[in-house]
């Protein structure tokens, strides 16, 4: 299936160098928060709704190709509020026809997710109760090496170019579980 709503955005996205980006989908009256990921290949579409604690991701081919597929298909329809019914089974596809409708045609700098906006959703991380960036650490000072998980958490929380930069410069990303220490991740450590 073809998100066709997608091109606009990820061009938009394109001109503005937005990497990720977060926004508002309704389906039968329940809000997802919807993050596409143009950073990882292929690019990723996340659904997530805090309040019932379900999530998925999505991968995007070339062509804004997707396979209609809904993780978790029964708690999916529980959520929704959708009766099984033998004659007339909800389908997946219904579900992404209307997201294309939804999906913001240009990209707005205001939308681009913070990572704790994001670790509430991709919390298989290290310290998954750490989620406000504070700053960066140079490991060859303290004459450490960089975790692999802390790559990870990098990767998934900041961007694909946080965590090579981390993984070449042997630098590590620090967070902390307090939203007063939170630093804006503006972008990568000379």
């Amino acid at each position: 299936m073809e998100l066709v709503g997608l091109r606009g955005l990820y061009k938009s996205m394109k001109r503005q160098n937005i990497d990720r980006y977060k926004f508002d989908f309704v389906f039968h009256k329940v809000k997802f928060d919807v993050l596409y990921f143009l950073d990882e290949t292929p690019n990723k579409l996340a659904f997530g709704i805090k309040e019932h604690n379900y999530y998925f991701e999505l991968p995007v081919k070339r062509g804004f190709n997707i396979v209609p597929f809904l993780d978790r298909y029964s708690e999916f329809c529980r959520i929704m509020g959708l009766k099984y019914n033998l004659k007339a089974p909800f389908k997946p596809r219904i579900f992404f026809d209307a997201l294309n409708g939804q999906i913001p045609k240009s990209a707005s700098q205001k939308n681009i997710p913070a990572p704790h906006q994001i670790a509430i959703y991709r919390n298989d991380v290290e310290e998954a109760d750490k989620i406000y960036f504070v700053n960066w650490r140079d490991n060859k000072k303290a004459g450490h090496q960089v975790s692999s998980s802390n790559l990870e958490k990098t990767r998934k929380l900041l961007s694909k170019d946080a965590y090579l930069m981390c993984k070449s410069k042997n630098i590590s990303s620090c967070w902390s579980p307090h939203p007063a220490d939170a630093k804006s991740f503006k972008g990568l450590p000379r």
